[in-house]
């Protein structure tokens, strides 16, 4: 028996190493819609509904991809990967939860005011995604499983046909205007990554998958949550339902068209008084009113950042600002005006303040409002209409606005670099 014994224990797996989550890649889902009944009736109530049949995965569940990696056997952090994007989460905690009667572990998303709460067993996380600048019911659940590599799925079926390259979109094709978009796409054997570019910004780093005529896309960053599902009906058209969080779910549409454009992103907002110079004031955190004629600002040129700190698009934008001002020796300020979720004035200085550290921001941001488009509008009336966050306004050093450039196509998209030479191009302009 104590042969048998002490040759059974060389076969026994004497625990994990590691005090927190296995190492190594997880597979994650958000329940976008528990309830199938009510993706069975929104999809009803689409023109198109009717066409679209999905057998590979479960409608309204997103799936994403993360790694665990450790510092050290007591210090580790998340990579969420969309795409190419890598999305470092290090703000993790645990607390003992009263209600579960466990351990409870919460990995915060920064700079965006959202987090993760669930319960670690049997090598799956299980919990909710909550954003409390939604309100205090915008709680979503999901689930994480350890040592699974894919996305949607581990099926390898061949294409129909390549969905690589671009096409001319139309979201809300039910509607009497649908929004129009390009598709850039690009697909090695089953594996699809590209985005959406619209008028008023991209639909960030996409990841998903061709199987056989059927086509997924999705995308998940702390903030937005994106699903794409579609038919490849041949090699020059597709179909689909797209679903953004919990509260939109919509068709599209899609054409191959190497020769697509949107309008241009410099002509959807105008001065109501263009031969008029801008005047703005807000409070900064101490209440101090803020304006354009202040020393830092007075006699230069100026790039006026219309933004929140729960915006994806913003946030690219903002790290395109922040690299530009530290490789350029130039005299233009920068200033942030914040439009925020959070209704509570204290609530929204804190997202402020911990977006400004999370990137070591060195301009200044002032809260400016709430996110909504028209109480945001109301702000600042001299404008025709606040169409997108972000919105950047090109003034000179009289503070006349010499341009004002809607949304942000970033990194994501192949619009990216002609975006780089046109900002170039106006700072050249204002500052003369």
């Amino acid at each position: 028996w104590l042969v048998f014994i002490f040759g059974l224990s060389g076969c026994l797996v004497m625990g994990d190493p590691y005090s927190q989550l296995p190492p190594g890649p997880w597979r994650g889902i958000l329940k976008l819609d528990p309830e199938q009944a009510i993706i069975n009736e929104a999809r009803r109530e689409t023109d198109r509904g009717h066409l679209m049949s999905f057998d590979e995965v479960t409608e309204g569940e997103l799936p994403f991809n993360f790694d665990v990696k450790y510092v050290n056997e007591d210090s580790m952090y998340l990579v969420l990967h969309n795409a190419s994007e890598e999305i470092i989460l290090d703000e993790i905690s645990y607390k003992f939860d009263r209600a579960t009667n466990k351990d409870t572990i919460i990995i915060g998303f920064p700079p965006y005011d959202s987090y993760f709460k669930a319960i670690f067993e049997d090598n799956i996380l299980e919990g909710e995604w909550i954003v409390p600048s939604r309100g205090p019911n915008y709680r979503m659940g999901f689930v994480a499983r350890h040592a699974q590599d894919y996305r949607f799925t581990r099926l390898e079926k061949e294409p129909i046909a390549d969905v690589s390259g671009r096409w001319s979109v139309q979201f809300d094709v039910e509607k009497e205007n649908p929004t129009p978009a390009i598709g850039e796409f690009n697909l090695e054997g089953n594996h699809l990554t590209g985005t959406f570019m619209t008028e008023t910004g991209d639909y960030r780093f996409l990841e998903g998958t061709v199987q056989d005529n059927k086509v997924y896309l999705s995308a998940f960053d702390g903030s937005h949550m994106y699903l794409f599902e579609g038919i490849v009906k041949d090699e020059n058209s597709m179909e689909g339902i797209f679903r953004s969080g919990t509260h939109y779910i919509t068709t599209w549409i899609a054409t191959r068209d190497s020769s697509v454009t949107l309008r241009s992103p410099d002509t959807l907002v105008r001065m109501l008084e263009p031969l008029q110079p801008l005047k703005i004031s807000f409070k900064d955190r101490d209440g101090t009113m803020i304006s354009l004629d202040d020393p830092p600002f007075a006699g230069k040129p100026k790039i006026i950042q219309i933004m929140g700190t729960w915006c994806p698009n913003c946030l690219d934008e903002t790290r395109f600002l922040l690299d530009w001002q530290r490789n350029n020796q130039s005299e233009v300020a920068i200033l942030g005006l914040a439009f925020e979720r959070h209704e509570d004035e204290d609530l929204a200085w804190k997202a402020i303040e911990k977006y400004r550290d999370r990137l070591d921001i060195e301009y200044p941001i002032l809260l400016a409002g709430n996110s909504d488009k028209i109480s945001a509008a109301k702000k600042l009336p001299m404008l025709t209409e606040i169409v997108s966050f972000p919105t950047l306004l090109f003034v000179d050093k009289d503070n006349m606005v010499k341009r004002i450039h809607t949304g942000f196509n970033g990194p994501a998209t192949s619009r990216y670099e002609e975006f780089i030479r046109e900002f170039n191009n106006v700072v050249s302009l204002i500052s003369e």
